[in-house]
């Protein structure tokens, strides 16, 4: 499929999936059994079938680093010496902006050789194991997309729950003459609530699942049509290879909206191709258990548990020994930090305690205590008025940005390993035991030229202690 792109859409949070997905650390991110993540599982996925050059993926700023290092890892694994092209919304709004994005610089980098090319749009939070059946599906998408469609690939629905878009159709001559196989949309709902569900979804329906083909031009117009507060934002926008994104003064005004709220429930052009192959959306805890390798009493246990006569349980442990006896049905998830425990049967419920975290805008839905960094990683030991500690952990031969901050001193120990600390543009070579300190504004970076891992032990002061009091100057990860 030489002249197909595809845009991965990689800015979710998974509010579901708490305490493991956090703001800064979402779902995509998590690694799956065979050790790589859901996002670049999506990846190597869509790149059986598509070009992968012709593979974009939307994500936001504070993403960004991340998302690149695992498009590093997938680069080496191709042995290409290409780098594959990421889009970083300024803001976080939601998949209508960030497809309308992706679809806009697809269009201006005017590297395809049709006048509007066709475009598959995926989450980044599936697991689909066919990929050949997958790819036949796709084919058969194309053609609709051509005729100015926007084609949904979707699955018999068993039952109705909140989490999913769910549609009614019916035959069309039209369509059936492109594709036997497709089906007219006639109605779109978009994760319904259980009374809408139950009065409107009655009968035959398909849930949505989230992929989608279509030609720009066709977004661009079902876009003005439906969206048109985001049409006329994006419109007038250039987006390059050289600045892949529009200015923040013009995305944080954008809605925050989901693409399938803002044109799929509106749009008359829609079709859909049913799908028998298998598909998953890692949505919920109950999800990633019914896709787990599971024990002769049903229970998927990962990490430190020491479990006696449970049953179809899930047991997670990042850190702590988790002792659990006689469990049914039941979900433990323990981080750092915070421990989760619910009834399997009822995964809504996570979001829920989200939604709560999120209005006291409390810590445990923003990070971990431990953060994954390019370079390492970091721990935040203890924190309290106008202080905060950290182990910093620096890889062989990694760096951390040229930066300042304009709110906090810093002091710090080498527990292990030779710093090289870089502060005003003099040089220090630091050995365990040896500190520095960091005056506020002044310009400094930390690098281990060595062989072995570098700790050191940070001590922050001042009246702001986040990551947002980093001003970077240089920085090798792109994060500039």
């Amino acid at each position: 499929m030489t002249e197909l792109y595809s845009v991965i859409l990689a800015g979710g949070l998974g509010s579901r999936l708490w305490p493991l997905s956090r703001h800064m650390q979402p779902k995509q991110m998590f690694k799956t059994e065979d050790n790589i993540t859901l996002f670049q599982q999506t990846f190597l996925r869509i790149a059986s079938v598509v070009d992968d050059k012709r593979i974009i993926t939307a994500t936001n700023v504070k993403h960004s680093s991340d998302i690149k290092e695992q498009l590093k890892v997938i680069q080496e694994k191709f042995c290409r010496g290409l780098e594959y092209k990421t889009i970083s919304e300024p803001d976080i709004k939601n998949t209508a902006p960030a497809l309308a994005l992706a679809v806009k610089y697809i269009k201006d980098i005017k590297s395809f050789s049709s006048k509007s090319p066709i475009i598959l749009a995926v989450p980044s939070d599936q697991i689909i194991p066919d990929r050949e059946e997958l790819a036949s599906l796709l084919e058969k998408g194309i053609e609709l997309a051509k005729a100015g469609y926007i084609v949904t690939f979707s699955s018999k629905a068993d039952s109705v729950d909140d989490k999913f878009g769910y549609i009614k159709t019916r035959k069309n001559a039209k369509v059936s003459e492109i594709q036997p196989d497709a089906l007219k949309v006639s109605e779109f709902i978009e994760k319904p609530d259980k009374k809408t569900a139950k009065e409107n979804l009655k009968g035959q329906c398909f849930v949505n699942s989230g992929m989608y083909m279509f030609s720009a031009d066709t977004f661009f117009a079902e876009l003005q049509k439906h969206a048109k507060n985001i049409y006329d934002l994006i419109k007038k926008e250039k987006v390059s290879t050289e600045m892949p994104s529009v200015p923040l003064s013009v995305y944080e005004k954008m809605p925050m909206i989901s693409i399938d709220k803002a044109v799929m429930e509106h749009s008359k052009k829609l079709v859909t191709i049913p799908m028998n192959i298998v598909w998953t959306d890692i949505g919920s805890w109950d999800a990633i258990y019914n896709t787990s390798k599971k024990d002769d009493r049903g229970n998927y246990i990962e990490g430190n548990v020491l479990d006696i006569d449970s049953q179809d349980s899930l047991i997670y442990s990042t850190s702590k020994l988790v002792a659990t006896l006689g469990l049914k049905d039941t979900i433990v998830v323990e981080t750092e930090d915070a421990l989760l425990v619910c009834d399997r049967k009822k995964p809504e419920g996570v979001k829920k305690i989200y939604e709560k975290l999120n209005a006291k805008n409390a810590e445990t839905k923003e990070t971990h205590k431990t953060v994954y960094r390019p370079w390492g990683y970091y721990t935040v030991l203890e924190s309290g008025d106008g202080f905060l500690t950290k182990c910093i952990a620096v890889n062989p031969n990694a760096k951390l940005s040229l930066q300042k901050h304009f709110h906090r001193s810093e002091h710090w120990i080498v527990l292990d390993g030779v710093a090289t600390v870089v502060k005003d543009n003099e040089v220090y070579t630091l050995a365990a035991g040896e500190s520095i300190d960091i005056a506020v504004e002044e310009v400094h970076s930390l690098q281990n030229f060595g062989n072995e891992q570098l700790k050191v032990l940070e001590v922050q002061q001042g009246d702001i202690l986040d990551e947002n009091d980093i001003v970077r100057l240089q920085d090798i990860y792109g994060r500039v």
